[in-house]
């Protein structure tokens, strides 16, 4: 389903988000409506099988395409310079889609170290069922990736930044050695979101999303997204067809609003976070802060030179390992303790007993997962009210 209003590529992202849409029907609708049916109607028994057949374009079943998804899909392809997408019930489905769509038993993906926790068990529990291997590369290490390659690597798969410990990939490197074998870079873009990077302007064939986070950006709904060429698109949409894991019309408008609203929201989580790691870099309680735009993080000059901000999460140590991070989220006041993360409310997480609870303690310390490491999704509140209820927070850890 082309779009309506589809600004040229030199356009601002801002205007791409907010003014490219579906066309509008004879009623002449401002704001876009919902398509909440299942099924489409069919002029014939011929038109019915051409549809089937897939010699004429149309709407079928909302399982394999529905005006509201569409309209997601091409907006978000839009802003992150792809050709194709398809839409997925939640993040996992899509990061699980992207591999499962492309790879077959024998295959093996190459993965940086520092990864989800569900996405971590994917490749580790799942996909190893089938006879897919992996290897898990550090995110900084350019020389191990390529030392990690071998004739049956068909796939490199990032996180950057990483959760939760803000790790960064290399992706112009990663896309030139892509390129160079033959094989897939497939980024997962959650944390960054299109605003502020664009992976496949540095060589990245898929872009894979949790929709449900800063993209929804008020923890409404679930949602995920694969991007990619047409080519690779329409394998993952052949299998998603037959496997179901199709996002539901309701939630597809949904995102599609909030997309308008990214650009002004990813300023304010931007501005926020990092005015709150600059401030924790300071406080006697805390060991450590890392945020990409700090001049402390060792990856600074890459965050500048492919991220146009530093994100909305920062992740910090706080003094006293378990116990001293446990007390610190028992602390807090108006910080929500919660597993989400992307939304308008700031939500704290403590990734060692929750998010990344399944890895092992050598595979947590591997990529920087202390018993101490907090996470914060830094939301839109005044950036003194979330300091100031964390630095109580932090002060009453200190006085137990």
């Amino acid at each position: 389903m082309p779009l309506d209003h589809n600004p040229t590529p030199a356009a601002n992202f801002e205007t791409v988000s907010i003014r490219s849409q579906a066309p509008r029907s004879q009623h002449r609708e401002h704001s876009v409506p919902m398509f909440l049916t299942s099924s489409f109607v069919f002029d014939s028994a011929e038109h019915a099988r051409a549809l089937f057949a897939e010699e004429e374009s149309g709407m079928v079943y909302s399982r394999y395409g529905n005006p509201s998804v569409d309209e997601f899909v091409h907006k978000l392809c839009a802003l992150e310079g792809c050709e194709d997408g398809f839409a997925t019930a939640s993040g996992m489905a899509a990061m699980f889609g992207s591999m499962a769509a492309l790879l077959s038993s024998g295959d093996h993906i190459v993965a940086s170290r520092a990864v989800f926790g569900s996405t971590h068990a994917v490749l580790t529990r799942v996909l190893a069922r089938w006879g897919i291997g992996h290897s898990y590369v550090d995110p900084a290490d350019n020389n191990g990736w390529r030392a990690a390659i071998t004739p049956a690597t068909r796939m490199l798969f990032v996180e950057t930044p990483s959760n939760p410990g803000l790790a960064l990939v290399d992706l112009e490197y990663l896309g030139r050695l892509a390129d160079e074998h033959g094989i897939i870079l497939n980024v997962d873009n959650c944390f960054a979101t299109p605003y502020l990077q664009t992976p496949a302007r540095w060589g990245a064939h898929l872009v894979t999303h949790s929709a449900t986070k800063f993209i929804d950006g008020q923890g409404r709904v679930l949602g995920g997204a694969i991007l990619g060429s047409s080519e690779l698109i329409g394998e993952v949409r052949s299998f998603a067809r037959a496997t179901g894991p199709a996002l539901s019309p309701f939630n597809a408008w949904v995102l599609s609003k909030s997309l308008e609203t990214l650009a002004v929201r990813m300023e304010r989580h931007c501005e926020n976070a990092l005015a709150l790691a600059r401030h924790l870099e300071q406080h006697p309680q805390v060991n450590e802060v890392r945020y990409p735009f700090l001049d402390s993080h060792p990856q600074r000059e890459l965050a500048g030179r492919q991220m146009r901000h530093g994100g909305g999460v920062v992740t910090f140590e706080v003094k006293g390992g378990l116990e001293g991070g446990k007390r610190f989220l028992d602390g807090l006041q108006m910080v929500t303790r919660s597993s989400n993360l992307g939304d308008t409310r700031s939500i704290a997480t403590h990734p060692a007993t929750t998010t990344h609870c399944k890895l092992s303690e050598q595979e947590r310390q591997a990529v920087g997962i202390t018993p101490g490491l907090v996470r914060v999704s830094v939301g839109l509140e005044t950036i003194a009210d979330i300091i100031a209820d964390i630095d109580t927070a932090l002060e009453q850890r200190q006085q137990r």
